[in-house]
C-alpha cells in the first residue's frame, strides 16, 4: 500500500515501548501505515505521496490535552488579558484601550487577573475606580473568583446580592450590598451573561442545556469561538484533548463543525453533575455516551467537583487553613459521592474529580474504592484533577484503585506564569512537602497524565513541558520533576490511556491514528527552559494538517 504522506528525516520518539524510535512515520487514508528507517518508509512512497523533510526535528505523536476547557478558553481569546498586570495605573490602561477598541460591548470582560492585583483584597469600589460608567469584570487566572464593578453587579440584578447553591458565593459587605468578589461558577453566571456568553458557561456553571434552545444564527456564533479554540489549540501540537465542562449542547456545537469539516481535534465532553442533581441524571450522561462514541466525538464521562481552589480558601482541608479556623467544606458529602459513585461505575461511566484540597483528594478516594467494592474492579481509569494538596497516607490509595492522577504542571508556584504567593502561604510551610507532587505518586503507582486547564494557564504544551522539566522545590519538599521521556508520554500515550483512547491515538504505530506533531528542533539536544521557546512546525490529526508554522494554520 502507497503512502498518502511521508513525514523523513525525523527524530521519531513515538511512544511505543515496541519501537521508541525511528527515523520516518508514513501515513495512509488517516492512519499510521508504517513506522521505521528511512528506507523502508520512503520505499512506501508513489508518484501522489507528500514526502516532507523533517530536516532532523522531533517527531511525536499528537498531544493529548488531558484537562482544559475548550468553549470557554475559545471564548476568551477575544477579552482582555490582564497576565501580569499588577497595581491600579495599570489596570485602568488596560481597561482604557480595551474599552476604546470595544465601544458597543455590554460587558469588558478580563482574563488572568491575579488575587494580589492591587495591594488589599479588590472590590467593587476599586473596578469603579477603574471604569465606572461600564460594566466590567475580572476572572481571576484559576477562574473560580470573579470581580466585577458596580455597574456590572447593577446590569446583572445581583448588587442586593442572590441565593447560590453551597460552595457558591455572592460576597456581601457591611452595607448590605455585594463588594464585588463573586466566588465560583454558579455566583458569577449572571455577570458572564451579560457579555453573551450564557450559553457556552452552561457547561461549567450548571451542566444544563440552553432553555430555550439557541436559534442557528445563535449557535454559529458559538461554533466559530469553538472553532476559534480548535485552532489555536492545534497551533500548539494538540490532536486529542478531553474537555472538563460540557453538556449536549457542548457536542452538538462540535459535531456541526464536523459537518462544516472544521473539527481539528478528537473531544471528549463530559456530563457535569452538580450536586442538587439526582442520580437518575445520569440517564443523560448514558444518552451523550450513546449518541456520540466514535472516534472523533465522545462522551463516556462524568465530571464534578469536590471544592474549590486554594487561593480563595474553598479548595477543602483535612486541617485548618493556617492562621484560620477554616478547612472549607465539601461540595459532596463522603455518603452522597460514595452513592454517586458507585451508580455511574455500574452504568460503565468514567468518572473525573476536580479535587484541589487533601480533604476532597480523600473523599474521592473513598468514593472509588466504594465503588470498587460494590461493583467489581475493573478497568475504568476514574480520575482525580489537580490533586494540589494530598495526605501522605492517601498517596499509595491511587495506584492500589487504578486511579489517573491528572496534573497540570503549570499550576505548581514558580513553574510557569503563577507566582509562589499567595498560594503557598494559604496552605503554609508545614504542608509544603504535601502539595503539587508528581514523581511521588508516579512512585506510588498512579498513572499519570498532563495537561494545561486551558484557559487557566497557556495550552501551551512545550511552555508545560518546560514548566514540568524545571519548577522548584518547595523547603521540606522532594524533588517532584519527572525526567523528559516520562513527561513526554504524560502528554501523549498516558493522557490517551487516561481517555480509553489508548487504541485510538497517543503513540505512532501501524495502525492508530495519523495524530502526529512536528517540533521546530531536537527537543533531546536543548535545554529544559529552551523548550518553551521551541515551537510547532506542523500538526496533523487523522492525516489532514490543521497546522503549519508556514501557512500560519
Amino acid at each position: 500500500m502507497q503512502a498518502d504522506r511521508i513525514i523523513t528525516n525525523a527524530r521519531v520518539l513515538t511512544m511505543d515501548p515496541h519501537c521508541p524510535r525511528a527515523e520516518a512515520v508514513a501515513m495512509a487514508a488517516g492512519r499510521i501505515l508504517a513506522v521505521g528507517s528511512r528506507r523502508v518508509i520512503e520505499a512506501l512512497a508513489g508518484p501522489r505521496t507528500d514526502v516532507i523533510d523533517a530536516r532532523g526535528r522531533t517527531v511525536l505523536p499528537g498531544f493529548v490535552e488531558s484537562h482544559l476547557h475548550l468553549v470557554l478558553g475559545g471564548a476568551e481569546l477575544a477579552h482582555l488579558q490582564l497576565g501580569g498586570v499588577y497595581g491600579m495605573d495599570a489596570l485602568r490602561g488596560a481597561f482604557a484601550g480595551f474599552g476604546t477598541i470595544n465601544p458597543d460591548a455590554p460587558l469588558l470582560m478580563a482574563q488572568g487577573g491575579s488575587y494580589t492585583m492591587l495591594d488589599h483584597p479588590m472590590t467593587r469600589h476599586d473596578l469603579d475606580r477603574v471604569l465606572p460608567d461600564r460594566p466590567i469584570a475580572i476572572t481571576a487566572a484559576d477562574h473560580h473568583t470573579v470581580w466585577a464593578n458596580t455597574a456590572a453587579l447593577k446590569a446583572a440584578g445581583i448588587l442586593q446580592g442572590m441565593h447560590c447553591p453551597h460552595g457558591h458565593e455572592v460576597v456581601m459587605g457591611a452595607d448590605g450590598l455585594a463588594t464585588g468578589e463573586l466566588r465560583e461558577f454558579e455566583a458569577f453566571a449572571p455577570v458572564i451573561a451579560l457579555g453573551g456568553e450564557a450559553r457556552l458557561n452552561l457547561g461549567i456553571a450548571t451542566g444544563e442545556e440552553p432553555s430555550p434552545w439557541p436559534s442557528a444564527a445563535e449557535t454559529a456564533i458559538d461554533r466559530a469561538k469553538v472553532a476559534a479554540g480548535l485552532r489555536h489549540c492545534a497551533a500548539h501540537g494538540i490532536t486529542s484533548m478531553v474537555n472538563m465542562d460540557g453538556n449536549r449542547f457542548t457536542l452538538e456545537l462540535l459535531d456541526g463543525l464536523r459537518r462544516e469539516g472544521k473539527l481539528t481535534a478528537r473531544v471528549k465532553v463530559p456530563f457535569h453533575f452538580k450536586p442538587h442533581m439526582g442520580l437518575e441524571a445520569l440517564d443523560r450522561a448514558e444518552a451523550m455516551t450513546r449518541d456520540y462514541n466514535d472516534d472523533w466525538l465522545q462522551c463516556g464521562f462524568v465530571k464534578l467537583f469536590m471544592d474549590g481552589v486554594v487561593d480563595s480558601r474553598t479548595a477543602y482541608m483535612l486541617r485548618d487553613y493556617p492562621g484560620t479556623q477554616h478547612r472549607s467544606d465539601p461540595l459532596f458529602s463522603p455518603t452522597r459521592f460514595a452513592e454517586f459513585a458507585i451508580e455511574a461505575d455500574r452504568r460503565g461511566l468514567q468518572i473525573a474529580v476536580h479535587a484541589i484540597g487533601d480533604g476532597a483528594v480523600r473523599n474521592t478516594i473513598d468514593g472509588y474504592e466504594a465503588a470498587a467494592r460494590a461493583n467489581g474492579r475493573r478497568d475504568m481509569r476514574h480520575r482525580i484533577e489537580h490533586i494540589e494538596l494530598i495526605d501522605p497516607a492517601d498517596v499509595p490509595r491511587l495506584g492500589g484503585v487504578g486511579i489517573v492522577a491528572s496534573l497540570q504542571p503549570p499550576h505548581a508556584p514558580g513553574a510557569m506564569d503563577f507566582a509562589m504567593q499567595p498560594t503557598l502561604d494559604v496552605i503554609g510551610a508545614s504542608r509544603w512537602g504535601d502539595a503539587y507532587l508528581c514523581k511521588t505518586l508516579v512512585g506510588q503507582g498512579a498513572r499519570v497524565a498532563f495537561a494545561s486547564d486551558w484557559p487557566v494557564t497557556d495550552v501551551s504544551v512545550l511552555r508545560g513541558l518546560s514548566a514540568a522539566l524545571t519548577r522548584p522545590t518547595y523547603a521540606g519538599g522532594v524533588d517532584e520533576r519527572l525526567d523528559l521521556m516520562d513527561s513526554l508520554h504524560a502528554y501523549t500515550a498516558g493522557g490517551a490511556w487516561a481517555a480509553h483512547r489508548d487504541g485510538v491515538t497517543g503513540c505512532l504505530r501501524a495502525g492508530l491514528a495519523a495524530d502526529v506533531v512536528m517540533l521546530n528542533g531536537d527537543i533531546e539536544a536543548v535545554a529544559p527552559k529552551a523548550i518553551a521557546d521551541m515551537g510547532i512546525t506542523l500538526t496533523l490529526c487523522g492525516g489532514q494538517i490543521t497546522y503549519s508554522a508556514g501557512s500560519g494554520g
